[in-house]
């Protein structure tokens, strides 16, 4: 009998559901992250949310803004962290500029789509994107729905 092979936990910290929902995702990066103990701490305990965040470009540099992370309760006592500080964006030159040109000619937005683990590095994944209307909303639902029912049909003939 073939032996199983044990699950491997998943590399994913959080991902942002909601961006898919209110936003057209056009093109995707992968960034690190400059963290500080504490967050990495809470970070292997799960204590993130994307929801609200944002990425912005100033002086060349990026940021990630509104990433909450909320530190644990064992964090030290001499340190007393700030849960939605501005993170720095580890990106090459060439990156940044691609996305500068995008934002200010192209109209795009960056947003924090998902974190994850990559060989003991946290990355995070970032997407240029444009903002839905409430019809495009509505249309994509349709759209879902249409092809839920579509499979149903050929399912049962």
């Amino acid at each position: 009998m073939a032996k199983k092979k044990p699950k491997q936990p998943s590399n994913t910290i959080a991902l942002n559901k909601k961006a898919r929902h209110d936003f057209f995702i056009e093109d995707k990066l992968e960034a690190g992250i400059a963290l500080q103990g504490w967050e990495v701490k809470s970070l292997r305990a799960g204590r993130v949310q994307l929801q609200d965040s944002y990425v912005f470009i100033r002086n060349g540099e990026a940021f990630v803004s509104g990433m909450l992370i909320t530190p644990l309760p064992t964090a030290c006592s001499h340190i007393h962290p700030d849960q939605k500080r501005v993170r720095k964006l580890l990106l090459n030159r060439r990156e940044i500029n691609r996305l500068v040109g995008a934002v200010e000619r192209q109209g795009y937005t960056l947003i924090a789509t998902a974190m994850y683990w990559k060989h003991n590095l946290v990355k995070i994944e970032i997407a240029l994107a444009k903002g839905k209307q409430q019809h495009d909303k509505r249309a994509t639902i349709k759209e879902r729905e249409w092809k839920r029912d579509k499979q149903r049909i050929l399912k049962h003939g």
